[in-house]
């Protein structure tokens, strides 16, 4: 694979927080609490100043909008996505489901795709026609094929289980071979190396998922909305399969 610079720089801002994450991970970082309910430590503001520094000094024309310092430029051409801490709650209560999620959207389309978890030891990254790798290793989706025989996981099932499809993923959730809830980016990590056929998801927003869409779409699979529509930066749910799973997943969900 011959990165682009977008890549090289989108790969070194991971890097760099990854070291600050490292730094911070199990000190007993003290915990604020936003508007929005949840919860920002130091490691997010850091992790996201630094991504932010890297990616505006290579590519100054380009937007930016993040989890925790805020936007410019959102009607660019291109414009970076950064969640600096996805999943700061397992970052405080001190377990490694958390992760750097950085993305690149170009005229509407996720294009670039970086989701470093440096705790739990994962480094997953995609870029448009050029592939999909989890810690250099390329990745492709599964091919299996039918209900009956795929592992499916879910994430945020509270809000699901509120929702209007709740009974009709409980049906589905009878029909499938294995149903789990890895959630974060480890179900996305999963589903674009084979291991796993499809992800369901509610109550996200696209900082959670854009990197996880570049990734899973270049491993040959197929990312939407529960409703089968586009991803979008105001997407709040998720259907991700390998592709050949999303119709009957789709049909479950609307019968």
């Amino acid at each position: 694979m011959n990165p682009s610079a977008e890549l090289n720089a989108a790969l070194e801002a991971a890097a760099r927080a990854a070291q600050i994450v490292r730094s911070l991970y199990q000190r007993n970082v003290e915990v604020h609490i936003k508007a929005d309910k949840s919860p920002v430590t130091e490691a997010d503001v850091r992790c996201e100043i630094a991504i932010r520094e890297i990616l505006e000094a290579r590519f100054p024309s380009y937007g930016f909008f993040g989890e925790e310092t805020g936007s410019r430029d959102r009607d660019a051409e291109s414009i970076w996505l950064v969640d600096p801490i996805d999943g700061t709650k397992a970052f405080v209560r001190e377990y490694p489901m958390f992760s750097t999620q950085i993305a690149l959207m170009r005229g509407g389309e996720l294009v670039l795709g970086v989701s470093s978890a440096p705790v739990y030891g994962e480094l997953a990254h995609a870029e448009r026609g050029r592939g999909a790798y989890l810690n250099g290793r390329p990745l492709g989706v599964s091919d299996i094929a039918t209900l009956e025989a795929a592992a499916l996981s879910t994430g945020n099932l509270k809000s699901l289980a509120l929702g209007r499809q709740w009974t009709r993923f409980g049906a589905l959730v009878g029909r499938l071979n294995r149903i789990r809830g890895y959630g974060d980016f480890l179900h996305y990590h999963l589903l674009a190396a084979g291991k796993i056929d499809a992800v369901v998801e509610s109550d996200v927003n696209i900082l959670d998922i854009a990197a996880a869409v570049a990734i899973v779409t270049e491993a040959g699979g197929r990312f939407t909305e529960l409703d089968g529509s586009p991803i979008t930066l105001r997407s709040t749910s998720v259907l991700a399969t390998n592709g050949g799973l999303h119709a009957p997943v789709l049909a479950a969900l609307q019968a």
